[in-house]
């Protein structure tokens, strides 16, 4: 059996290629619909919000108008809020959580938190003045029964303009949710190094 040269394996390539981008092209001419998207980063792995932001960012790179509230985050001072606030009106950043339930060890002082920020959110949802909106931390809440899911369920689906994202970052969704959502994402932990004794670092996980 001979070898094939290079120019017979550049000849194979290029028509399975012509082939596959023909099939491509067949199938992306069929989705034509354009609307606002419900999406969800979940899951145990890092990486969520850094998503999240990613989106952020790219929208603020097609001259977009964004929002983001915080639900959880509320002491430190993160490089993404930081950076976000060089976009001046472009971005509207909203940090209303007291940190960690741990850290407050207040059930009533975290379900006003909560309260205060869900209403923010359906606000800037509601107005549309957004391209995107980010509910950070928002299954955290949901989590713990902080806010009726039933009731924020219902409002991103009906109460949602048609062309307004919502991103909806933190782990343990809920079901009701992620039945709700367009795209779903769960973040897998492979490894961390915070389980080998490595504290969290300015600019990866703040």
């Amino acid at each position: 059996m001979t070898e094939r040269s290079e120019a017979e394996l550049d000849a194979r390539h290029a028509e399975k290629m012509r082939k596959k981008k023909a099939a491509r092209d067949k199938i992306v001419a069929t989705k034509t619909i354009e609307k606002g998207l419900l999406i969800v980063h979940t899951g145990k792995g890092k990486g969520k919000s850094t998503a999240a932001f990613g989106l952020v960012l790219r929208m603020l790179g097609h001259g977009q108008r964004v929002a983001v509230v915080q639900f959880v985050k509320g002491a430190w001072q993160t490089g993404e809020r930081t950076a976000l606030e060089r976009f001046g009106d472009q971005v509207d950043i909203h940090t209303m959580g007291e940190g960690f339930t741990w850290e407050t060890q207040d059930r009533q002082r975290d379900l006003a938190a909560a309260r205060a920020a869900w209403d923010k959110a359906k606000d800037l949802i509601a107005a549309g003045k957004h391209k995107l909106v980010l509910l950070d931390e928002l299954n955290i809440v949901l989590r713990y029964d902080y806010l009726p899911i039933a009731d924020i369920v219902a409002f991103l689906r009906e109460g949602r303009p048609d062309d307004v994202h919502v991103v909806v970052t933190g782990r343990n969704a809920r079901d009701e949710l992620i039945d709700a959502a367009d795209l779903v994402t769960s973040m897998e932990m492979v490894k961390h190094p915070f389980r080998s004794g490595v504290k969290a670092q300015e600019g990866i996980e703040f």
